[in-house]
């Protein structure tokens, strides 16, 4: 499912008009994204979490050329499944 997909299934679901459907799927992810931004967790109870792991800097080797490189820190995005939606996926 897409995007697309979703504000269709909400406007299909809510009746509503298509407009009103992509602003409340527009707003859930602006927020998350948000949230995720200033280093908060998302959890969505039984469903799943979202969460940003912080990488450290470090040197690697490039495998082509065998020349040492270095890798800035950084920060990942991260989702980790509820049970109830492992569960769910399992028995399918």
């Amino acid at each position: 499912m897409n995007k697309l997909e979703l504000i269709n299934a909400v406007r299909d679901e809510a009746q509503i008009k298509k407009s009103e459907a992509a602003a409340v799927v527009n707003l859930f992810f602006n927020k998350m994204v948000d949230a995720l931004t200033n280093g908060d967790r998302i959890e969505i109870r039984r469903l799943c979490s979202f969460y940003v792991k912080e990488y450290k800097s470090y040197t690697c080797r490039n495998p082509k050329t065998g020349r040492k490189i270095q890798v800035n820190s950084k920060k990942l995005p991260f989702f980790k499944p509820g049970t109830e939606l492992r569960e769910r996926v399992d028995n399918k």
